[in-house]
Formats: structure tokens, sequence, C-alpha cells
């Protein structure tokens, strides 16, 4: 009897501590760490009779980010602004633009130079 409620009592241990780790992880995505930051995912969806490109943009800062400029490259640019503290931005590059690249940047030295990445194509899905 005393070796199944040490069992149990390491059981629960085990589980405390997994909750307690995980726990931390999720509260460093919820709660920003720093004044000016910012997540940028630019994002090419390749159809069988178009490419779709958007840039995803949020502020992960507890700050609101100033002056949020989008450079697609080709001479297309975008002024957003200002972005608030958690806010998330959706924008597209004009449809004749080559989507390579795509650079962000806002006052506090915010800038971030990102590369497209493609959709990974999944057995049923439009396009695969």
């Amino acid at each position: 009897m005393k070796q199944y409620t040490a069992v149990i009592g390491l059981g629960i241990g085990a589980i405390a501590v997994m909750a307690v780790i995980f726990g931390m992880d999720i509260l460093k995505l919820s709660v920003s760490t720093q004044d000016h930051a910012i997540f940028v995912d630019p994002l090419l969806d390749k159809q069988s009779l178009f490419v779709m490109g958007r840039v995803t943009i949020q502020n992960t800062g507890s700050q609101p980010l100033t002056n949020v400029h989008v450079n697609f490259g080709a001479g297309d640019t975008l002024k957003l602004g200002t972005i608030d503290a958690g806010e998330k931005i959706i924008v597209s590059p004009p449809s004749d633009n080559p989507m390579e690249f795509v650079m962000i940047s806002a006052d506090n030295d915010i800038f971030v130079n990102k590369a497209y990445r493609e959709m990974p194509k999944m057995v049923g899905m439009m396009g695969s």
C-alpha cells in the first residue's frame, strides 16, 4: 500500500512540475517583456492560377508602435501609422509585386527584414 501511495505522490508531483513549466511558457507569450517589439510573418499562398501574399504584423511589446511603415519591395510601400500593444494587422502587397521580401520599420529603432515563406501544402487542400 505504501508503494502505491509513493508512486501516486510522485505522479502528482511530476504533473505539478510540468504544469508550472508549461504555464510559464504560456505566460511568456501573453505578457510582453519589452516596451517595443514586433512580430512579422510574410506568407505566400501559391495556387495553380495565382499567388497571394499576406504579411501578419503584430505589436508584441507593451507600448504602441508609432510611425510604422511597410516596404514590400519594388517601390511598393504602405504607411500604417500606429499599432497598439497586442494589435495584429494583416496586409497584402499589390498583385504585381514580386513578393520576395518585406521590410517593416517603426520608431524606437524597430526594423525587421524578412523573406516570404510558402505555406505547406496538405493533401486535399486547394492548390496542393
